[in-house]
């Protein structure tokens, strides 16, 4: 199936502004962290009398968290073979995640299956075929903000779920300053890849919708964005790029506009410590019954 070229934003430019804030957030850290708390008590009650164990990452990007869930999932089970199928729309995301993979002693013995496109033309291919692949464990971490139809997304992939499986959606949390920046400027920023802003609130009113039982777990996390009220710092001007999902955050708003973020960013969104802004980019993390 031919990629379609709306796949993801994370390609070229937008592939290297993630990493850097990846670097930067401590994200993915205060991520595993979390999941070391949560997931060994889950996998033991999704492992119970399995022969295989089956786990799907939807937009996995570079796979810097799945590797660590697959390592997570492999020690609670070290005897029962396990596949893993990948849904990613990045072509430079996906070879970073391919070279994780080969320099990860431990993954060897699983069989990867990629999958590049987006999570959309996944669900039609999967359709299409008529033959649906159940899993054990399905990850969709931070990805949730780029599906077109949040029910349909979400009612597809549970669906994928055997019959003790958990869908795992991690999303940054209702007020949270992604929360408050993303829905206060929603007409000036959801305009690109980004066109319907979602929190873990607007995931949580669907679950209940759809009369789902699901679990929500806290992740917190913050970081320093002092650097982004310095217009000469380079740190700054690529944090804000990355945040406001602009190439150029100085030449894409008005004045007006880029001094209602900053202010928004420094008095509603963060706090301040020891003369630091200190973000306040608090996850949700949400399990997903079968």
């Amino acid at each position: 199936m031919a990629v379609d070229p709306k796949t993801t934003c994370y390609d070229d430019t937008c592939a290297e502004s993630f990493q850097f804030y990846l670097q930067h957030s401590g994200e993915h850290a205060a991520i595993l962290q979390s999941l070391h708390k949560i997931l060994p008590g889950e996998f033991e009650r999704i492992g119970v009398d399995q022969s295989r164990l089956d786990v799907l990452g939807v937009g996995s990007g570079g796979g810097e968290v799945d590797v660590q869930i697959l390592t997570l999932l492999q020690s609670t089970f070290p005897a029962v073979p396990i596949t893993t199928d990948i849904v990613e729309g990045s072509t430079q995301l996906t070879d970073n995640f391919k070279a994780l993979v080969a320099k990860t002693p431990n993954l060897q013995k699983i069989p990867f299956a990629w999958h590049l496109m987006n999570s959309e033309n996944y669900e039609t291919q999967v359709k299409a075929k008529g033959d649906m692949k159940k899993f054990d464990f399905i990850q969709m971490i931070q990805m949730i903000y780029y599906v077109d139809n949040l029910a349909d997304t979400i009612t597809f992939y549970q669906s994928l779920l055997k019959n003790n499986g958990r869908l795992m959606i991690i999303v940054e949390a209702a007020n949270s300053g992604w929360d408050i920046l993303w829905k206060t400027y929603k007409k000036e920023l959801a305009v690109d890849t980004i066109t319907d802003y979602r929190s873990s609130a607007e995931v949580i009113a669907c679950l209940k919708s759809l009369g789902l039982k699901y679990e929500e777990h806290a992740t917190p996390n913050t970081f320093d964005i002092t650097e982004c009220f310095n217009p000469s710092s380079q740190t700054g001007k690529s944090l804000l790029n990355f945040m406001t999902a602009k190439n150029n955050f100085y030449e894409s708003f008005t004045p007006e506009i880029r001094a209602g973020i900053l202010d928004l960013l420094r008095n509603k969104c963060s706090t301040e410590k020891d003369g630091r802004v200190i973000f306040n980019s608090n996850l949700s993390c949400i399990l997903v019954h079968a």
